[in-house]
């Protein structure tokens, strides 16, 4: 007779074949959304693909619009139960990181060729890229300036408006866009090659950050690297956060590692990337200077970190030889925008319709503006205290925390921006209901993408505004009290698991 296995045989079994039980299932739910996505994801006017059978069928009628929307509704849905699903596991059993990688892998594959959905940006990217290639800054003019710019993708409503983007990435936009041109779809593919290399530095300097501060590797790669906004904003989406995102996620490894020196210079190419990511560099002082080190021993650290990130810095403008706008632009480009996902913004703006109402301001703009600069200050006062008091949090923690700071009490949230902090949050530890606070965040802006998802098409778009909130709410809450085990991500300990 043979003997049952154990059940510590079946644990290490089912540890063995994690990327199999949830890999499968996500990439199924991956490929869904990567079929959608021909129907209602972004396209360049003068592309190829759009007389495809596959697109025109579901670009060409109503039915087809309809069709492409529910298979990324119910991709997303799939997407994010398997997150669940796997997130019991982690916490429960556990799961092997290299299994857990391999599960990441598995969910982006389907997404690498397929349109963009959630924004067009990368197409902006690409005509970013030819203005460069023209000899003009991108950082002081819009893509306007270049002809086809609409045909290739581009958005309008950043037609006139320079780019908040630094010299590295105006490098990375030169070079794909000279090779890849006229094709502003394999360019659109480029630009997402390098935003995986992003979440390919996060996938390996996540766990190890972890490690380094008692987390479990395991629990920070599921919550802050195979969260699936990962996959709709840095994979699908294909924003170039994620390459900002890995290499500040790879400055803090070094720097744990005691080579803050490059860790200092990564931070550098980092703002290289987007200048928000001057904020970290704080905190590889900190770092530099070492625990219970003195106001002396951190101010010099502080200067040493802001030379080496500098010096990089400069370099990198040399050779870009652009970018000079980008201060202003970064500041002034997406502000902009009025989204009422932003606190400020929604308290102005809806303060602003009461002062409008009573005859005190013409509109609500005056005082939009007036919310936006206390929140700012705000922000400034909170970040400061967090860099000068040090010895309250680990330097990780504080920079997280930093960025989420100027997140939260920005003129603008875009669900990506969400990404800056919640690797590192990820890294640096999460009590239990910081955790839950995570889920359900990540819960409802996988709702957010799934009505973002619908404006991507003009097909009855005024009509079904409403009817798309309500369905992708019902969808996600269904998902995410569907059993047992996704219920105790939210309402209590998920326990152990049982084998």
């Amino acid at each position: 007779m043979t003997d049952r296995p154990s059940a510590g045989d079946r644990l290490r079994d089912l540890q063995g074949r994690a990327w199999l039980r949830f890999g499968l299932p996500g990439m199924a739910g991956s490929a869904l959304i990567a079929v959608g996505a021909l129907g209602i994801g972004w396209l360049p006017l003068d592309t190829e693909l759009l007389g495809a059978p596959v697109v025109e069928a579901l670009r060409g009628s109503l039915t087809g619009s309809l069709v492409a929307r529910s298979l990324v509704f119910v991709g997303l849905a799939v997407l994010l139960q398997a997150w669940l699903l796997l997130g019991t596991h982690v916490l429960g059993a556990g799961v092997p990181l290299r299994s857990l990688q391999a599960v990441l892998a598995l969910w982006a594959a389907p997404l690498l060729l397929a349109p963009p959905l959630f924004s067009r940006d990368v197409y902006s990217y690409y005509v970013q890229g030819r203005l460069m290639d023209s000899g003009s800054d991108p950082t002081t003019m819009g893509v306007a300036g270049i002809p086809g710019w609409f045909q290739a993708g581009a958005d309008p409503m950043w037609a006139e408006a320079p780019t908040p983007y630094g010299p590295g990435w105006l490098l990375i936009e030169q070079g794909i866009a000279s090779f890849a041109h006229p094709n502003a779809y394999l360019a659109g593919v480029l630009f997402r090659l390098s935003c995986v290399a992003g979440v390919a530095l996060l996938a390996a300097c996540i766990p190890a950050l972890a490690a380094r501060h008692g987390v479990d590797p395991g629990t920070a790669a599921w919550l802050g690297v195979l969260n699936p906004l990962i996959q709709m904003h840095f994979v699908s989406g294909a924003h170039n956060d994620a390459l900002m995102a890995g290499l500040l996620a790879a400055a803090f490894w070094l720097a744990t590692c005691n080579r803050c020196l490059w860790a200092a210079v990564l931070v550098g190419g980092a703002i290289a990337i987007k200048p928000i990511a001057v904020l970290a560099l704080p905190f590889i002082g900190l770092l530099w200077a070492g625990h219970g080190a003195g106001w002396g021993a951190r101010i010099r650290a502080w200067l040493l970190a802001t030379l080496a990130a500098a010096s990089t810095l400069a370099c990198l403008f040399l050779v870009a030889d652009a970018g000079t706008g980008v201060l202003s632009a970064a500041f002034g480009t997406p502000s902009g925008v009025l989204t009422w996902l932003s606190p400020p913004t929604a308290i102005g703006q809806a303060l602003g319709y009461l002062t409008s109402l009573a005859g005190l301001t013409a509109d609500a703009s005056p005082v939009v503006a007036v919310v936006r600069g206390v929140a700012l200050l705000a922000a400034v006062a909170i970040i400061g205290w967090l860099i000068l008091t040090p010895d309250r949090r680990a330097p990780l923690r504080g920079a997280a925390m930093a960025l989420g700071v100027i997140v939260v009490l920005g003129p603008v949230i875009q669900p990506w921006y969400l990404l800056w902090f919640l690797p590192l949050f990820a890294a640096a530890g999460l009590s239990t209901n910081e955790r839950r606070a995570a889920v359900l965040l990540t819960a409802a802006f996988t709702v957010h993408g799934m009505v973002e998802s619908s404006t991507t098409s003009d097909n009855f778009l005024d009509i079904t505004d409403g009817i798309t909130f309500v369905i992708a709410i019902a969808i996600v809450a269904l998902v995410l009290f569907a059993s047992p085990r996704e219920r105790g991500l939210i309402l209590g300990d998920s326990g152990r698991m049982r084998v």
